[in-house]
């Protein structure tokens, strides 16, 4: 497949790029500044974007099995940046064609495990409030989804960590694992491979999580 990553000099945005050149796909990586992109091969192309202009991105997008991002505020006072580049995003898709678009929320801001106990529960309210500006940011960048015409996908993973690639974790479309409280970013971009041709994960999100 030929595939492009917004977001590839992110944790997750980096193992999108290494997953899928290892698995033969053509990758394109769309970054603000690649010297800080350490991936290569011979199937990489590399694309300097502030991305802020979507007509500057039809390019990088056209023709595209799929895109890939891993866009997202890196700390709260990135808040707000989700949303402003995915719409970017997505105005360039829309403009090319292109339908399959996959991109990293968070596990807060879809439904909580109808078992949780009193401690995720209380871990969950915890995070949601001292990151309620980055979360009210993804959930804008959600509507944004919703509101548009690819085919989108929004996996939300919960505390995320620099371990290696396990290949082994569990998936709930619409939902999110009952008392999953860490992931592997290297297993979030995998998840992320993984579903792009899986019609259940459609306008949905998804809950990632060992």
């Amino acid at each position: 497949m030929k595939l492009t990553v917004f977001g590839a000099t992110g944790g997750i945005g980096r193992e999108l790029v290494r997953q899928a050149l290892d698995a033969g796909h053509e990758v394109t990586a769309v970054v603000r500044d690649p010297a800080r992109l350490d991936v290569a091969g011979g199937r990489l192309e590399v694309v300097r974007s502030g991305l802020a202009d979507a007509e500057e991105l039809r390019g990088a997008v056209r023709g595209r099995s799929a895109v890939l991002s891993g866009l997202g505020a890196r700390s709260r006072k990135d808040a707000g940046v989700a949303t402003r580049l995915t719409r970017t995003v997505i105005g360039a898709m829309e403009a090319e064609g292109v339908r399959r678009l996959l991109v990293v929320s968070a596990g807060p801001v879809g439904p909580a495990p109808a078992d949780d106990g009193p401690l995720d529960r209380g871990v969950r309210a915890l995070v949601s409030a001292v990151l309620k500006d980055v979360y009210a940011d993804l959930r804008e960048m959600e509507a944004e989804l919703a509101r548009s015409g690819t085919d989108w996908t929004s996996v939300r993973p919960p505390r995320l960590q620099d371990k290696p690639l396990t290949g082994r974790y569990r998936t709930v479309v619409g939902g999110f694992p009952p008392k999953g409280r860490f992931i592997a970013r290297a297993d979030v971009a995998h998840a992320m491979l993984s579903m792009i041709d899986a019609g259940e994960t459609l306008k949905q999100g998804v809950g990632v999580a060992y």
